[in-house]
């Protein structure tokens, strides 16, 4: 069998931050399991954000030349996308939300130019979110999971999972809490496991 192909896409500005050691262990775990992992850095890559100029309404490109093209190319030839970001004001950090508002040029492709009836239909792609919020808020996460919802959606793919943690905000407190790490890892390794068994089916 063919490895798996994943994209990991960290949202942090932080490198070492808890998110980005929290995808790690997912990719880790991925890569136990047999995937073929691809990662990107987003503070590391040239990103614009949307302009709203609608270029992309002539054939579904964005008008904007930058790293948005390769990533965007990287990820929808994947299996499988594994993203993850900080709680800023209850939702993605810039970096993240710049890199999804790109997206809106696949949007107006599938859903203005190719006219992809909306509803349930038969995806086999998944995705994988990992967050982490500094306050102990009961709805910090509820806001962030609808969009990525709605996210994947926009790449035929289904979010398979969420792994949220609270209270935990400076750089490495994520490490005093080895049962995260391993929920990460397990996360990662069974998240190869579903992919295998869909694109099996």
């Amino acid at each position: 069998m063919a490895k798996m192909n994943i994209v990991a896409v960290y949202g942090s500005p932080r490198r070492k931050g808890n998110t980005a050691t929290l995808l790690k262990k997912a990719v880790e775990g991925a890569r136990l399991a047999g995937a073929q992992v691809e990662e990107f850095v987003l503070r590391d890559l040239k990103l614009s954000p949307c302009l709203e100029i609608y270029g992309c309404k002539k054939n579904g490109e964005c008008a904007i030349t930058d790293d948005f093209q390769m990533l965007r190319d990287r990820i929808l030839s994947a299996r499988g996308l594994m993203l993850a970001s900080p709680i800023f004001f209850y939702t993605v950090s810039a970096h993240t939300k710049i890199f999804m508002d790109r997206f809106q040029s696949l949007w107006v492709k599938k859903y203005w130019i190719n006219k992809t009836p909306k509803g349930p239909g038969t995806i086999q792609r998944r995705g994988l979110f990992i967050s982490v919020g500094a306050t102990g808020g009961k709805r910090l996460f509820d806001g962030i999971e609808l969009s990525m919802r709605y996210f994947f959606d926009v790449l035929d793919m289904k979010l398979w999972k969420s792994l949220t943690y609270r209270r935990l905000d400076f750089e490495g407190d994520v490490l005093n809490f080895p049962d995260y790490l391993e929920q990460a890892h397990t996360a990662g390794h069974q998240f190869v496991r579903a992919l295998q068994k869909e694109f099996a089916a």
